[in-house]
């Protein structure tokens, strides 16, 4: 007989978990909002103990002979780069009678071109009277060299056009007499080759009148063209000192700087959050550690109109744990991760509820016995460390509380209860010590009952109930023995039983 089925396939795990980013991310707020501040405060640091050199502007009027309307640029721009030249500099030094050097010159002032006719001369000066003076000798440097430039391209132009025309001229007056040499002599009847060659010297004549028209026109018009773009070319703004004010400065400067603090901030705390890997959901920590959220409590102390709510949360949470305790034949402990001081708490809520039908203990199994440290003043139970643990009495009630972080004695927490609750912090541990967590319990056949999430996020909707239970989550519990109460045999304690699952398919059993 064959047998075709059809096995339900997991659902396959993000490569990035939005949810689970976004959460991690505004748990940090403190990171990215300190570095946001930090941002801040070097703009306004950069603003008034770096404040700008004196500074002076003037905006020339370029005009330039092969202006187009779909300009893009180029000519300004060229305008521009011969503006950052040592000669226009060494010319602007000249006039303000300055020994200093053109190359150090061009590095304290600066073109931009506004549009394709407007450039923007900026310099920088010890004052602000010596700003004034640099930009004006600039502007006027600039103006004297673009005018030579348009003068001396203008009279090459017409001294190029007039040079043809003399060259025209000259062939025109051979031209002139050879006419006069052979018109005499020409007789059309007699000699019609003669006669021929005697009109092609008249058209020849013809075309060279009209050439030499034509290059005195150019030259003319390009002598013409000079002025026009000569005048076009000034200062239009004179030069000015530029003011600067510190607090507007140091405002545009904050602002600048707590956009970049907080990008950065964010960005910062993204990757942490995505290289971590600290699991921060409900469901994603009972997933990692196998084993549903029981309840959730604060770090931090409340605010004073939620105190009252956590408080009532403690004492349910230390009522049913008390319940636990009174119905456990084995021995109950509190695992912490990154939570040691509400881990303590929990176990001195726990003993005070207790401490009210017998004589509890609590055993100390956290670094450095830090209950021991703590022990309480009102005697209502009692804390001892592991070494005391042999003289505590059969008839009193103890339970353990230890820690599961790295460097954790996995063989010695069998001693504090092999039933456990797990007191973690979200966000503090990885998920790969999360999953260490969970198998070493498992190894020493410790059944963790639930998660006390700490500090956990107060906008997280996920569930953090696993619906499958242990047998999902926890290796080896189903053979786990418990002892019956009031015997002295041994059973296998009975665990739930996943549902099987149904082939999604339509393929038949044979």
């Amino acid at each position: 007989m064959t047998t075709s089925t059809t096995s339900a396939s997991p659902a396959a795990t993000p490569l990035l978990d939005l949810q689970a980013l976004v959460v991690a991310v505004r748990r940090r707020r403190r990171f990215w909002c300190c570095v946001a501040l930090l941002g801040l405060l070097a703009g306004v640091a950069v603003a008034v103990l770096m404040p700008p050199p004196p500074t002076a502007v003037s905006t020339v009027l370029v005009a330039h002979e092969a202006d187009q309307p779909n300009d893009p640029g180029t000519l300004i721009r060229t305008d521009a780069a011969l503006l950052k030249t040592t000669r226009i500099a060494g010319e602007a030094l000249e006039s303000l009678d300055s020994a200093e050097r053109p190359e150090d010159f061009m590095e304290d002032y600066q073109g931009t071109g506004l549009t394709n006719n407007l450039l923007q001369i900026t310099v920088a000066g010890d004052s602000d009277a010596d700003a004034v003076a640099r930009a004006r000798a600039l502007s006027e440097a600039f103006v004297a060299d673009h005018v030579r430039r348009l003068k001396e391209a203008a009279e090459a132009e017409a001294k190029a056009l007039l040079g043809q025309r003399d060259q025209m001229r000259d062939e025109l007056d051979k031209v002139n007499e050879e006419i006069g040499d052979g018109q005499p002599e020409v007789d059309p009847e007699t000699d019609p080759g003669a006669a021929a060659n005697l009109e092609s010297l008249f058209a020849r004549r013809a075309e060279l009148t009209s050439r030499i028209a034509d290059f005195d026109q150019r030259a003319e018009e390009a002598r013409m063209g000079a002025p026009r773009l000569v005048a076009g070319t000034q200062i239009v703004d004179a030069a000015r000192a530029v003011e600067h004010s510190v607090p507007k400065a140091a405002a545009t400067n904050a602002g600048i700087g707590l956009v970049l603090g907080l990008v950065l901030g964010l960005a910062l705390a993204a990757v942490g959050s995505v290289v971590a890997d600290r699991p921060v959901l409900r469901r994603v920590i009972a997933a990692n550690l196998g084993a549903s959220v029981l309840a959730e409590l604060p770090r931090r102390q409340a605010l004073l109109w939620r105190r009252r709510r956590d408080r009532a949360a403690r004492e349910r949470l230390a009522a049913s744990l008390a319940r636990t305790v009174r119905g456990s034949t084995e021995p109950f402990s509190l695992l912490e991760l990154g939570s040691v001081r509400s881990t303590s708490r929990i176990a001195f809520d726990l003993a005070e509820v207790l401490a009210g039908e017998r004589p509890v203990v609590v055993v100390d199994g956290l670094p450095r016995l830090q209950l021991v440290k703590r022990r309480p003043k009102s005697g209502a139970f009692t804390v001892v460390g592991d070494a005391e643990v042999p003289a505590v009495s059969p008839q009193e009630l103890r339970f353990g509380v230890g820690s599961v972080a790295p460097g954790t004695a996995w063989t010695d927490l069998q001693y504090l209860g092999t039933r456990t609750v797990l007191v973690v912090r979200a966000g503090h541990g990885s998920a790969a010590w999360l999953h260490t967590v969970a198998r070493q319990l498992a190894d020493q056949r410790i059944a963790v009952l639930g998660v006390v999430l700490i500090d956990p996020d107060p906008r997280d909707r996920t569930d953090g109930t696993l619906w499958d239970g242990p047998a999902a989550a926890l290796r080896g519990q189903s053979e786990r023995l418990a002892l019956q109460n009031g015997t002295g045999r041994l059973r296998k304690e009975s665990l739930p039983v996943p549902a099987p699952r149904v082939p999604d398919s339509d393929q038949e059993v044979r």
